[in-house]
């Protein structure tokens, strides 16, 4: 047998033909399994999605009660069976209810880990590493060139131009699910217990944080209105990427932009947006911690996908390992 009869990429996303259901599909489907509830993996429109509770009601609060027809919660590290097949979610440690999916058939399993990074994060549980004969890895940061520095200290960064720069407002871009709510987290670790406000389009997702457990502190809504710009002079305002090109970021006195990605040890990236402050952040896997994941596993094949595969393909090569692209189309980097 080989290990495309048990998961092969399709058009509408991987595909599994003995268990006839689908991982993080493109398009909708009569059955799908959802690694994380970031857009480009967690579509609305499926039959049947099955995810870990939280994915679920991200879902929920992204597109609706409605999202999907039905919906079945996994556990992690339970086993169920779809039709033949043996499947089972475990932790990534992306984002918040993320999680690996482990299919198996006939003695052979392939692992789909969907995003997955091997940083400790505060906000959800961390990554699993889970035996398989072929593991499915994404290559977003999978350039030698990314090595992600030490995270307290990039949040140090920002809270030392916090104390050089009082008079003025710090604005920092982290998009809506996960890596806001990380960054938030952080800076209560660190120590910083002042109130910190974020964009309309944080408060859902941050209310589900609460929540869960996850104690982001003190939010406030960060509107002018009823106030004047200087009101947030050294304050800590938290909104999407996309809020920072429109007229609402410059409310703000002075603001220092700043934007929280694994993207940000581009320069060129940190120009091209304006930021004064970028901060290396990310929710993804530097090149170190890819291959020492593969290494670790040891799978007897690799496949590679959604991202900078070339590189990860001739490590393997190099290696004597068995890998190939898998081309698949519908998710993105940009959020990250």
């Amino acid at each position: 047998m080989k290990p495309e009869d048990l998961l092969r990429p399709t058009p509408e996303g991987l595909y599994c033909p003995p268990g006839d259901f689908f991982i993080d599909p493109v398009r909708p489907v009569e059955r799908a399994l959802v690694t994380h509830g970031h857009a480009d993996h967690a579509r609305p429109g499926n039959a049947r999605v099955m995810a870990t509770e939280e994915t679920l009601d991200i879902m929920a609060i992204r597109y609706g009660e409605a999202f999907a027809g039905e919906r079945q919660v996994a556990r992690l590290g339970e086993t169920m069976r779809i039709g033949d097949v043996a499947v089972s979610f475990h932790p990534a440690g992306h984002v918040l209810g993320s999680a690996q999916i482990a299919v198996e058939w006939q003695g052979l399993r392939i692992v789909a880990s969907g995003d997955y990074k091997r940083r400790a994060d505060p906000t959800c549980r961390g990554f699993e590493p889970v035996p398989c004969d072929v593991f499915i890895t994404e290559a977003t940061f999978a350039l030698p060139v990314f090595r992600h520095p030490d995270t307290a200290a990039e949040i140090g960064k920002l809270l030392d131009s916090l104390r050089h720069f009082p008079e003025r407002a710090h604005l920092v871009g982290a998009y809506a699910l996960g890596k806001a709510q990380r960054v938030i987290r952080h800076l209560r670790e660190a120590g910083y217990d002042r109130p910190i406000y974020i964009h309309g389009a944080l408060k859902k997702l941050c209310d589900y944080y609460q929540s869960r457990g996850i104690d982001l502190g003190r939010l406030e809504p960060a509107t002018v209105e009823g106030g004047k710009k200087g009101d947030f002079a050294g304050a800590v305002i938290v909104g999407p990427p996309s809020a920072f090109a429109d007229k609402w970021a410059r409310r703000f006195p002075d603001p220092v932009a700043s934007f929280a990605s694994g993207w940000m040890r581009v320069r060129q990236r940190a120009r091209q947006r304006g930021v004064e402050l970028p901060l290396i952040v990310s929710d993804h896997c530097d090149w170190d911690e890819l291959t020492e994941t593969v290494d670790e596993l040891r799978p007897q094949e690799l496949w590679v996908t959604h991202g900078r595969e070339e590189a990860l393909l001739r490590w393997c090569e190099l290696r004597q390992m068995r890998a190939r692209p898998l081309h698949l189309v519908g998710y993105e980097d940009e959020a990250e």
